[in-house]
């Protein structure tokens, strides 16, 4: 996938998709496999489908309202806006979870889960202006930090052998002649 913003989405159906900024982004290998471990948490908690049923609840109930206020242009707009805060609340908890249960999926697949650490602490540190946490569908990343320094701190038997220096991390980097690759999809079978 192609885009400025460092990124990876996870699909209803297990497909995870790695955009090719997060690549030239990550400094360790860590660092991918926690955004990896990450976005595969989020097909085994069914996010997606879970979001889009909490987004049409919502939808439901903001028809609902407007009806029961006779809606105005304003009435509608608040209404709209505060369904909107709702749902971002709904997946900001969703992508908490995803760190926890990512982190969980690193630790037992032998991968470092303190590169989710380093790599928040990247975007915490880049020049890319955060947005106010209850406007954004994630987590701050300082927020998102915390959290999992208390889940690896309550957690000792899971992740006391992880290393939570960077340095001790496995470097990793695109070369700057690889080559771009598109994924095409599967030719119709001829059966």
């Amino acid at each position: 996938m192609h885009e400025a913003q460092p990124n990876a989405f996870a699909t209803p159906g297990g497909n995870v998709y790695v955009v090719d900024s997060l690549l030239h982004f990550v400094k360790n290998r860590e660092q991918l496999a926690g955004t990896l471990c990450h976005e595969v948490s989020h097909t085994i908690h069914r996010d997606a489908i879970t979001l889009m049923k909490k987004k049409r609840h919502i939808s439901e109930r903001e028809a609902a309202a407007a009806i029961l206020l006779g809606p105005t242009k304003a009435e509608i707009i608040a209404i709209a806006l505060l369904g909107h805060l709702h749902s971002l609340g709904y997946s900001r908890d969703a992508e908490s979870k995803a760190d926890l249960t990512g982190s969980d999926i690193c630790a037992e697949a032998g991968f470092n889960p303190y590169g989710l650490v380093w790599l928040f602490r990247d975007f915490q540190n880049a020049s890319v202006k955060e947005i106010p946490q209850l406007l954004s569908d994630h987590p701050a990343n300082s927020t998102r930090i915390t959290t999992l320094e208390k889940h690896f701190k309550d957690n000792p038997g899971t992740f006391s052998k992880f290393d939570a220096d960077p340095k001790s991390a496995t470097p990793f980097s695109v070369p700057a002649d690889a080559p771009v690759v598109f994924l095409q999809p599967a030719a119709p079978s001829s059966k």
